[in-house]
């Protein structure tokens, strides 16, 4: 995973993510790092972590940094094949074995950067994220309040944050996976309403959507924004369809000539995501 110095990059992926439609998610993910603005050398730093067997070859087969987790809780194994439908049983379980996992490399001294792979990167977040060592944990929003130090009405996101490892956010994490019976982005926004971040003392940045965007808020201009995250969004295939559009329209805006009028431009509507909600 490189120097401890370095903040790695991780994505979680399954079975799901590599299989399913015409252009799988995770092509659609790879693809961002190509087409985006100063990413194709970040893939260097991506560590993809697959959770079945058919996952793991297809990234060995890429040849990207790989690396197998066993999804067993207590219970016994969970069924890792497939798409998990958004708050379904296997669902619930495959984000807390990810929330273990991660609190695992925050133990071992590892800072990271985690993404979905339903974010696309369309240009490099560094320039945007804090370098302030003392900011412990920098995190997406479905929709911004206008105050990156402000807790009040902020919708987190756990799609996308970068987080420091010191003993703050490992408490942060070990006190998450007590809250096993509720998926991780609620456990934590009810800890933030709860002044659980006030009390560890943790230094926090809610990225502004203009620049972190998602299907929830969209970014108001192309000459800013980073990565686009399919939120408020059911299903993978409702996903990849309105992120094939995400993609046209970035191409579109990268070959016009006109570009420095960004702010006008908009989004496609991201109707199959809407859809998969019905």
């Amino acid at each position: 995973m490189g120097k401890k110095s370095t903040t790695v990059i991780i994505a979680i992926v399954n079975k799901g993510y590599i299989d399913q439609g015409e252009k799988p998610m995770l092509d659609m993910f790879l693809d961002s790092f190509w087409v985006g603005e100063d990413t194709r050398e970040l893939m260097d730093r991506l560590l993809l972590v697959a959770v079945d067997q058919r996952s793991f070859e297809r990234c060995k087969f890429l040849r990207l940094h790989c690396y197998k987790l066993e999804l067993i809780l207590d219970e016994g194994a969970v069924d890792s094949n497939g798409e998990k439908l958004y708050m379904s049983n296997d669902f619930m379980k495959m984000m807390w074995r990810r929330t273990l996992f991660l609190g695992d490399i925050l133990k071992r001294g590892y800072s990271f950067i985690f993404t979905d792979t339903d974010v696309m990167w369309l240009r490099n977040p560094f320039p945007r994220l804090s370098q302030n060592e003392s900011i412990d944990l920098q995190i997406s929003t479905d929709r911004f309040n206008g105050d990156e130090q402000s807790e009040a009405n902020q919708l987190i996101n756990t799609g996308f944050y970068m987080i420091r490892s010191n003993n703050k956010t490992i408490s942060l994490f070990d006190a998450c996976s007590a809250g096993i019976a509720f998926k991780e982005q609620d456990v934590l926004l009810n800890m933030m309403r709860a002044g659980v971040f006030r009390e560890l003392g943790l230094e926090v940045r809610f990225l502004d959507t203009n620049y972190f965007s998602g299907f929830c808020e969209d970014s108001k201009d192309f000459r800013a924004v980073t990565t686009v995250h399919a939120n408020c969004c059911r299903t993978i295939v409702a996903k990849v369809a309105d992120l094939m559009a995400v993609f046209h329209d970035w191409k579109m805006f990268k070959r016009s000539s006109t570009n420095q009028t960004s702010t006008s431009r908009s989004w496609t509507n991201h109707k199959a995501c809407r859809d998969s909600w019905n």
